[in-house]
């Protein structure tokens, strides 16, 4: 598909839809502001009602939804180069089901106290999922190398395992499966501060490593052959962009939850509009996720009068018909 639009233009749009989002989570929702107030806060007479409700509720979570979309969409990205696949996700090396475990023993058990100020659950899932895609990365290398066969299976067999745990956990502590699930399915009703706060160097640091291989991913796409002969270390380059790619994934799952579909739809999208150069491509998938997830959970919030729906029930309501469009559209290619 040929690109109809500049570079330029399309992060010009996807700004301004940034925008336009962020003022849509500010003024929908339950605790949500009008118009007036918001200029009365940019002017400094509004309440400290208003003004405690727009920072501890309204601003943390806007900022936090945008920061995990652009995660989430950057790290799909980076893997679907990795793998040279178009529907590759940061979820398909068991990164989600090594959280999903974390946060299901940390809710189960109800384990006390924070590490510097986070809570239990946030930190667990960190660092099961870290753990996941080390066990998967371990048990995929063979004589030094890691194929990225071997990965994908890996990834799957371990995810289904953690699954299976899960359900384990659930079905002795049944008082606490509500919890549980809500968790599952992600969602930013806990947004706060600390979280944000626990993201956002994560996201800087990675992003701005991720760049720095822009390149060596692009060569990547002509072939493993091809790049050798280029003088690319793609076993290395492979290996360094799946540790940032699972760093970047187990910070944002650690403090939304489980939230599918991002990393695969957004990525794709804008892969068919901006062009497969990563140099263009992984700025737009930032902005993009961003937005993307940042409308969402505005959805979410205000879909339902009364009632707020994790926001992964939204963007599976939208992915699950985009990845079946793939499936087709492979088909009738190969066909």
């Amino acid at each position: 598909m040929k690109r109809s639009v500049s570079h330029k233009t399309m992060m010009l749009v996807l700004i301004l839809v940034s925008i336009g989002a962020f003022l849509l989570a500010f003024f929908m929702g339950s605790s949500g502001i009008s118009l007036p107030e918001f200029w009365a806060m940019l002017r400094g007479e509004a309440s400290a009602a208003q003004v405690n409700i727009f920072m501890t509720l309204r601003l943390p979570r806007a900022l936090l939804a945008f920061c995990v979309g652009a995660a989430l969409s950057v790290s799909g990205c980076a893997l679907q180069g990795v793998f040279q696949n178009p529907i590759a996700d940061p979820y398909v090396l068991g990164i989600s089901g090594g959280a999903a475990l974390g946060a299901t023993i940390a809710l189960a058990f109800s384990i006390p106290g924070a590490l510097f100020g986070v809570s239990m659950t946030t930190v667990f899932a960190f660092a099961f999922a870290l753990a996941a895609i080390m066990l998967v990365y371990t048990i995929s290398k063979v004589r030094g190398k890691v194929s990225t066969f071997s990965l994908l299976l890996s990834g799957f067999a371990l995810s289904s395992m953690c699954t299976a745990l899960i359900y384990c956990i659930m079905l002795f502590n049944r008082d606490k499966m509500e919890h549980i699930i809500m968790w599952n399915m992600g969602s930013l009703s806990s947004a706060s501060w600390e979280r944000f706060f626990i993201l956002l160097p994560v996201l800087v640091v990675c992003f701005i490593l991720l760049r720095i291989y822009q390149k060596p991913l692009n060569i990547l796409l002509t072939g493993d052959e091809v790049s050798q002969s280029l003088g690319v270390d793609t076993n290395k380059i492979r290996r360094n962009l799946i540790i940032l790619t699972a760093l970047l994934t187990a910070a944002a799952v650690s403090v939304s939850g489980i939230i599918g579909f991002v990393g695969l739809m957004i990525p794709h999208i804008l892969r068919m509009i901006a062009g497969p150069n990563h140099v263009k491509l992984m700025p737009v998938c930032f902005v993009g996720g961003g937005a993307y997830l940042l409308l969402c959970d505005t959805a979410a919030k205000t879909i339902l009068p009364g009632t707020e729906l994790p926001v992964g029930i939204i963007t599976a309501l939208f992915g699950v018909p985009f990845f079946i469009y793939l499936l087709r559209r492979g088909k009738a290619r190969g066909a």
